[in-house]
């Protein structure tokens, strides 16, 4: 896989994002969601080729998929794979950076 297809989305609008971004001390904590077949090296080896950044610590979790209605009917929503990747100290992704062209 290519690190454009493990690396999915950054999760930056939640709580817990803001919270763990501020609150982890001298390292940057990001969020993202990654392809369910995507191992922890893989993860690392994405970020860091995509943002340029050093990478010292990433730890995943399967995030169940909800029940949502429909009509009269009931689906789940697909299960999904949430990285919380570790940056080493002085490293910052800025995602709402203006790029220039």
């Amino acid at each position: 896989m290519t690190p454009e297809q493990i690396i999915k989305r950054p999760i930056i609008l939640t709580e817990k994002a803001r919270r763990l971004s501020e609150d982890s001390g001298k390292s940057t904590k990001v969020l993202f969601e990654v392809a369910r077949g995507a191992n922890k090296i893989e993860i690392r080896n994405a970020v860091q080729a995509l943002f340029k950044v050093t990478v010292t610590d990433v730890n995943t979790s399967i995030v169940r998929g909800r029940m949502r209605r429909m009509g009269r009917g009931q689906s789940k929503t697909q299960n999904w794979k949430k990285a919380v990747v570790t940056l080493k100290e002085g490293d910052t992704i800025d995602f709402f950076a203006e790029t220039e062209s």
